[in-house]
Parts: C-alpha cells; structure tokens; sequence
C-alpha cells in the first residue's frame, strides 16, 4: 500500500469507527447507560476528528485522487460526491452542537438534535465509504497535488 491509498484507507477507516461508536452510544442511552454514553460519544468524536486531521493532512501534503472511472460515470460521481461533502459538513456542524448541549447538560436539546445529527452521521459514513470505495477499488484514479504546492505554484 502505498502514501496515497493508505492515508484514505485510514481516514475511512476512523469515519467507520465513529458511525460504530454512535451507534453503540445511542444504543447504551436507550439502555439508560449514561456515562458509558457520554465516554463512547466522545470516543466516536475523536475518532471523527482523527478522520479530519488525516484527510486535511494528505490533501495539504499529498494531494486528493482525480476520478479513474469511465467518463460517462464522472458527471454523476461529482454530483455524489458534493452530496457527501455537503451532508458531512453539516454533519459536523450538528455533531459539534450536539456535542455542546449535551456537555452543557442541556439533554431535552440534546436529545432532539443527537437523534438527527446520529442518522445524518450514519449516512455520511455510507456515503464516505461509497466514495472510497469507487476511488480506491473500483476505479483507481490519479492523484493531484498537495495544496502547499497549487498555492506556491511548485
């Protein structure tokens, strides 16, 4: 495995592991289990933000995977993938908020926004997984530069 297929398959694979992680966690509050609750939540959170130092690390230094499957494909794959990116980021905003109202004890809100923001984390990481899968399994693309190198023009 080389630098630009392990980097993806690793952020993946922390993207996975925080889908798990809320879902275990939504299962332990149903069972009343505050404290295991909010413990897997905040692991599924840092797995989450290691999925975004990892996939801010290798577009800065190594460069992101140019789409390598059939051109007839590409139009929708683009479309799919703004999808994914779009729902992540507001997925991300929603966990951050649900995040603070449950650390300020706030758990009618909390309760509320955590069963939207748990459904629209569990398709991001399908989407995510999707995206993956079609650059590194199905149709292995190229690779464009690091950011660092676009902004200096190296």
């Amino acid at each position: 495995m080389d630098i630009f297929t392990l980097f993806p398959t690793v952020s993946t694979s922390f993207i996975v592991i925080s889908a798990v992680l809320v879902a275990i966690g939504w299962r332990q509050i149903i069972k009343g289990q505050r404290e295991a609750h909010k413990k897997t939540m905040i692991a599924a959170a840092i797995a989450a933000l290691l999925f975004f130092i990892v996939y801010v690390s290798r577009t800065l230094f190594v460069g992101n995977t140019s789409w390598g499957g059939p051109d007839e494909l590409k139009g929708i794959y683009q479309v799919f993938l703004i999808f994914h990116i779009v729902l992540a980021t507001v997925a991300a905003v929603f966990g951050l908020t649900t995040l603070t109202l449950g650390f300020k004890a706030k758990y009618a809100k909390h309760r509320k926004w955590g069963r939207v923001t748990s459904i629209m984390w569990f398709f991001t990481a399908i989407t995510g997984v999707m995206v993956y899968v079609l650059l590194y399994m199905l149709y292995p693309g190229g690779h464009t530069k690091p950011v660092w190198e676009v902004i200096l023009g190296a």
